[in-house]
């Protein structure tokens, strides 16, 4: 896909832009974690949200005009997995939680302003 993106997919790609708030860096480190693997629905292999993690570090190194259908597809469910799982925010300090390790696997650090 290549030049401009519809109004829906630039919709999609500001949302992501807001709702993803960890640098790809950042998120390949996280996803290296015992933590970032011992979260996330699995059948053996790499989890859901663990696998998502690298197609998101992925998104975030291409350059806008050139994501495919595929990526702004991915941006979209990832846009509604976090808004989703915000809603669930427990109680007290979630720095030790699998909810906050399952929102960082999806590309979004809960502790960050």
């Amino acid at each position: 896909m290549s030049g401009a993106l519809t109004e829906e997919q630039q919709s999609t790609y500001d949302d992501f832009r807001e709702s993803v708030n960890m640098q790809p860096k950042e998120l390949e480190e996280w996803l290296e974690t015992k933590e970032s693997k011992s979260v996330g629905d699995s059948d053996g292999g790499e989890s859901t949200g663990h696998r998502s993690g690298r197609k998101i570090i992925e998104i975030k190194r291409t350059n806008k005009s050139e994501l495919t259908s595929e990526q702004l597809d991915h941006m979209n469910k990832v846009c509604g997995y976090i808004k989703r799982h915000l809603a669930q925010r427990p109680d007290g300090d979630i720095t030790e939680t699998n909810w906050y390790y399952s929102l960082k696997n999806w590309g979004h650090d809960p502790t960050k302003a």
